[in-house]
């Protein structure tokens, strides 16, 4: 696997900018996004910045007048960093409706809107996306993933055609936890995905044996959920300094570390973490800025780890 990941890794040399740590939120509009790395979608070319936001749990609340205005400044202060790629479920409770409400007065400059269809059944399956669809408020979802492979050889149907019809421009299909990974590698063998979403980080890297590859082989994007194994990655090096041959990849805080790992592999194209904080959003989004580790830089980091 190391063989392979020497092959087919490359620098990415881009402006060093701030670690967004230390980015101070200006009032909106009052800044430009700095330079961010972005990573093509191989069906179709089309660049996108390799960290975008999930919206699982954090999104999944009540809108009074606090939450709003927290979230909202959640959600513009992705945008004004460059982010792109908003990533939802109908699993996860309100954050659809919330996502929809927000999106109604934040000013962004694009959006990558990505959900996904998680029920039995094909009429039922048609239903709740485009309930997902008026939720959100927009014309089309640019990706819509079928969640957990939930009924997925049904729903595989749908989405080819309702791309073809040009109702969304990817189709996708996702696990978490680690999980189904025989039943996924399947699925993507058999069918023409544009996207696979799965879990991957430092500490769970089951996905490099099979997955990875074969998501390169096939030309699939690779979207990385949990990349810091929901918070587990933090609790490890709670009270270690950063290592300071992070430096050597514009890597500024933990968060940063964790992040850049996930999306230096050569399949990942980006990684969505999920925050409702605005600090942890310009943190995170401060590693899709300066340079990414390269092969040998990442087992450095793996083997880091492996020691605490």
């Amino acid at each position: 696997m190391n063989d392979q990941i020497d092959r087919v890794s490359r620098r990415l040399f881009l402006k060093a900018t701030l670690a967004a740590a230390a980015l101070p939120l200006l009032p909106a509009g009052a800044r430009a996004a700095a330079e961010v790395i972005t990573k093509p979608i191989p069906s179709s070319g089309k660049r996108l910045p390799v960290i975008g936001m999930g919206t699982s749990r954090t999104f999944d609340v009540r809108l009074d007048g606090e939450q709003r205005g927290a979230l909202s400044e959640v959600l513009q202060a992705f945008f004004d960093q460059g982010g792109t790629l908003i990533d939802s479920s109908p699993m996860y409770g309100a954050a659809e409706q919330v996502i929809g409400e927000l999106l109604k007065t934040t000013r962004r400059s694009a959006l990558f809107a990505a959900t996904k269809v998680w029920i039995d059944g094909r009429q039922a399956g048609i239903e709740q996306m485009e309930n997902s669809r008026a939720l959100w408020g927009i014309p089309r979802f640019d990706l819509m993933q079928i969640h957990n492979l939930r009924d997925w050889q049904v729903h595989i149907e749908t989405l080819k055609a309702w791309k073809t019809q040009g109702k969304i421009r990817y189709i996708g299909i996702t696990t978490s936890h680690g999980r189904e990974h025989d039943e996924l590698e399947r699925a993507l063998k058999k069918e023409r995905f544009d996207f696979v979403q799965l879990t991957y980080n430092l500490e769970e890297r089951e996905a490099e044996k099979q997955l990875l590859p074969l998501a390169a082989e096939r030309g699939v994007a690779v979207l990385v959920n949990r990349p810091f194994q929901r918070g587990g990655l933090f609790g490890k090096v709670q009270g270690k300094p950063l290592p300071e041959w992070a430096k050597e990849f514009d890597c500024a805080s933990w968060g940063q570390f964790f992040l850049k790992f996930a999306v230096s592999h050569p399949a990942v194209t980006c990684a969505i973490p999920a925050t409702s904080k605005v600090k942890h959003m310009l943190d995170n989004m401060g590693a899709g800025q300066g340079r990414l580790p390269e092969a040998t830089m990442r087992e450095r980091m793996i083997g880091y780890i492996a020691g605490l």
